[in-house]
This record gives C-alpha cells, sequence and structure tokens, in this order.
C-alpha cells in the first residue's frame, strides 16, 4: 500500500511502515490542491494539521483505506463522511497524554505560587517576597472536565498531592480510582481548579462562557491544555478581571489557526488577547502541552502500531 505523508514527523513512522512493506512518499510542501490531484494513488494518508480534510479532499481519496493523524484529535477531518467512504481513522492520544498531564500541573503550581510576576520582578531588580506569597495545591478540590486519556494523565500526575481530585464528562462511567465523576451541579460547587482535556466537538466549542463560569461557587483556577476555540476568550478575561477566575493557564487559545502552527501572521490581535500576554496571572504557552522529545517519539509507535493491526 502507498502512503502520503503530508506532515513531518518522527523517522521511526517512516522507517517502521517501509519495514511492514509500505511505499512511503512525502510532500510537505505541496498546495491543498495539489495534494488533492494525487491523492487517488494512495492508500493511506499521515497528517498532522497542515489542512484540514474535508469532504471536497475525500472525493478525491477514492483509493484510501486509512488516515493516521500524529495527533490527540480528529477535528481537522470530516470523520463522519470518511467513515461512510469505510477510511479508518486513527488517532494517537496515547502518545502525548503524559506530556499533557506534566504541563498541566507545571502551568497550575507556576501559577499558584507566582512564578511568571516572580521572575520579571526578580529580573528587573525586585525582590518582593510578601507579594509574591504562594498558595498550595494540598487541601484543595481540583476539577478535570473531560475524563479522557488526557484527564485521567493529569489526574495520575495529581496523586502525590493532598487534593481531592473529581471529573465532569458527558459519558457515564468514567471515573476511577484517581478520580471521582459528578455531576455538573456538584463540579460548580466544589472545584477550586479547573482543567480543560476535552476534544473538539460542537457541543464544546465556546463551552466556557460567562454562564458556565458564573455557575461556579468559588473563584478558582483555570488550566486549558485541550482546544482554544472551547473558550470564549472575552468571558475569560472579564472573569480574570473580577477575580472569579484567580489565574489562567492557557496553552491552546480561541485565536489560533486550524493548523496551530501560527497565530500573529497576518492578523491584528483581539483585544482580549492584548490583555492575556499582559498579564500577571496569566500564563501562555504556544499549544506545546503535548510535544515533548518523548512524545514526538510515543506519537509516531502509536500510529505504527495501529495501522499494523489493521493493515499488515
Amino acid at each position: 500500500m502507498k502512503v502520503l505523508h503530508i506532515d513531518s514527523n518522527h523517522p521511526l513512522l517512516i522507517e517502521q511502515l517501509k519495514a511492514l512493506g509500505f511505499r512511503n512518499d512525502e510532500d510537505y510542501t505541496s498546495s491543498k490542491e495539489a495534494i488533492e490531484a494525487k491523492i487517488s494513488e494512495y492508500g493511506g494518508l499521515v497528517i498532522r494539521s497542515r489542512f484540514p480534510i474535508d469532504k471536497q479532499f475525500i472525493d478525491k481519496a477514492v483509493n484510501l483505506k486509512f488516515i493516521g493523524r500524529v495527533g490527540a484529535g480528529l477535528e481537522n477531518i470530516d470523520c463522519d463522511y470518511a467513515e461512510s467512504k469505510n477510511i479508518k481513522l486513527i488517532a494517537a492520544p496515547e502518545g502525548n497524554r503524559n506530556a499533557v498531564g506534566e504541563h498541566a500541573l507545571g502551568m497550575l503550581l507556576s501559577l499558584m505560587n507566582h512564578f511568571k510576576r516572580a521572575d520579571k520582578e526578580v529580573s528587573n531588580g525586585f525582590w518582593k517576597r510578601e507579594e509574591n506569597r504562594g498558595v498550595e495545591l494540598d487541601g484543595k478540590t481540583v476539577g478535570i472536565i473531560g475524563y479522557g486519556n488526557m484527564g485521567k494523565a493529569f489526574a495520575k500526575k495529581l496523586l502525590g498531592f493532598d487534593v481531592e481530585v473529581i471529573c465532569y464528562d458527558i459519558l457515564n462511567g468514567v471515573g476511577d480510582a484517581n478520580a471521582k465523576q459528578v455531576s455538573l451541579a456538584e463540579f460548580h460547587q466544589k472545584v477550586d481548579v479547573v482543567s480543560l482535556h476535552t476534544p473538539q466537538t460542537p457541543q464544546t466549542l465556546r463551552m466556557i462562557n460567562n454562564a458556565f463560569i458564573d455557575a461556579f461557587a468559588k473563584p478558582f483556577w483555570f488550566i486549558n491544555t485541550a482546544r482554544g476555540k472551547s473558550v470564549v476568550t472575552a468571558d475569560l478575561v472579564a472573569a480574570l478581571k473580577t477575580g472569579k477566575i484567580i489565574a489562567a493557564g492557557l496553552d491552546v487559545l480561541e485565536y489560533e489557526k486550524a493548523s496551530f502552527e501560527d497565530m500573529f501572521v497576518g492578523n491584528t490581535m483581539p483585544e482580549p488577547f492584548q490583555y492575556l500576554i499582559q498579564a500577571d496571572n496569566v500564563i501562555l504557552t504556544p499549544h506545546i502541552a503535548g510535544w515533548t522529545l518523548e512524545s514526538k517519539e510515543k506519537l509516531a509507535q502509536t500510529i505504527v502500531d495501529k495501522i499494523k493491526a489493521h493493515f499488515s
């Protein structure tokens, strides 16, 4: 089977597919239209997020047997249409879940101990100890929204802390020894920390908005390592200004390009984002929560293993 790779990944992916008998072609620069013109030659496609795999693309891919996305989510693929054409969809959330869990925890501890502000002050010659007195995570209730691979990985990272961990998910029966599943009403009532770990779906788009935020009984720390478009940034900023959200760690932003590869080129900067980049109680990272040296290898290996299981 011929496989087309349109995003670069760990070299083991191509090496191991070759060893399994697959022929691998690479095209990391051609336009979507140029890829569409030749995709009928291929039985497999390996992507990250360079461009959307939509109905038009799938209609051209008349011999496609699988799409492997080297990442956790599949929102850049018209999944229903692909599956209607008997195209197997393969993702790799197992590959970067540990990295996401570590990143979320790092963001949370940094926010609770004012690392961003303190570092800036010391670098500018100010030694403010009392003003940067932190808050301990122990004794808090940590709430996880979305208890799949990523949510479970974050809960596991919290095992060394004296915290209560609860989760909310639209699926029943996902709780485990590391997090008790609760109703949304109980979640809103109890949590001190909210960490978002949901995929991008029509149900999660803009779900973190004024109404959702106002339903929480207490001010809370907010972490988002999931998808930026799940948060209404203007509403998040409003809550930061009132103190309803104490601080926010954002690895993803509403304003990101669909490819996740860039955000600033050709864009004016939205007013809510201008606030975020200046706020001492906000930490921003460029969609790197699952982007470690180890996860790059694990993501590729997961895709290879799943292709092997289904097609060799």
